[in-house]
């Protein structure tokens, strides 16, 4: 697939270390799938898709770091949407994310009250500095926040706003962040596994399941196409939570 040439229309400072840029294309992604980001001369990186036309970038390496010196009219090569993306279901619905992991939950919460769902979202950040799109999540229903050092809402880490909730009132929960707190939140919802659709963070390099950098012990499951979103049943057993592989193949 070759990148299409995407022009910046507009930046949105979210957070100290966060960023969104919005497009002059609509990408008519599925909420969970995601783009190859090719920052030309630097790197093709992932990104989640954030708005139908834009995404948001955390600043933590080179590639992001040279999205951030990026201006208006500048442009990206983008790949995608790619993979798969969150299916919707249900008539009540539980969204959990975890820092810059909000993103794309917040264009599937848009979408589940378009169609007419009841949507309940936790939100874990570190500190109230933090937060990302509270305003479009209280838009949409229910919305819990925790973080890390109880600058804002209940102090703990996006599992503990759980015991507000009674999770059986949920015909699907949806996850995505930092995978241990994904772990965590599956394995306090036993016998919930087919009702929970997580999206996965690793290391992707083509975006096409040729190379098998993102693959996952001892499945195989390749997030960039088997996946980002990925059923909680089909973890079962796997290094999901537990360890991951980076650039080197060797484990982090």
């Amino acid at each position: 697939m070759r990148p299409k040439n995407a022009q910046i229309v507009e930046i949105v400072q979210e957070t100290s270390a966060v960023r969104t840029l919005l497009f002059d294309l609509d990408l008519d992604p599925i909420p969970g799938q995601y783009l190859m980001v090719w920052v030309r001369g630097v790197d093709e990186v992932p990104m989640s898709i954030s708005y139908r036309n834009g995404i948001s970038v955390q600043l933590v390496g080179e590639a992001t770091g040279a999205i951030f010196d990026l201006e208006v009219g500048d442009s990206l090569g983008l790949r995608g949407p790619l993979g798969n993306g969150f299916t919707l279901t249900g008539d009540r619905i539980l969204l959990v994310g975890g820092g810059v992991g909000a993103a794309p939950l917040a264009l599937l919460g848009e979408e589940a009250r378009k169609r007419g769902m009841e949507v309940a979202t936790l939100l874990g950040f570190r500190c109230c500095d933090d937060l990302l799109f509270r305003k479009r999540f209280e838009s949409i229903g229910e919305l819990i926040i925790t973080t890390d050092d109880g600058s804002a809402g209940i102090c703990g880490r996006a599992s503990a706003g759980l015991t507000c909730l009674d999770l059986r009132e949920f015909d699907q929960i949806y996850l995505c962040g930092p995978e241990p707190m994904m772990a965590d939140v599956i394995e306090r919802c036993p016998g919930m596994e087919t009702k929970i659709q997580a999206s996965i963070d690793r290391y992707f390099k083509c975006g096409m399941g040729i190379c098998g950098s993102c693959a996952i012990d001892p499945s195989g499951i390749r997030p960039c196409v088997e996946g980002p979103v990925i059923r909680a049943d089909r973890l079962a057993g796997t290094e999901f939570g537990r360890y991951r592989r980076g650039p080197s193949g060797l484990k982090r």
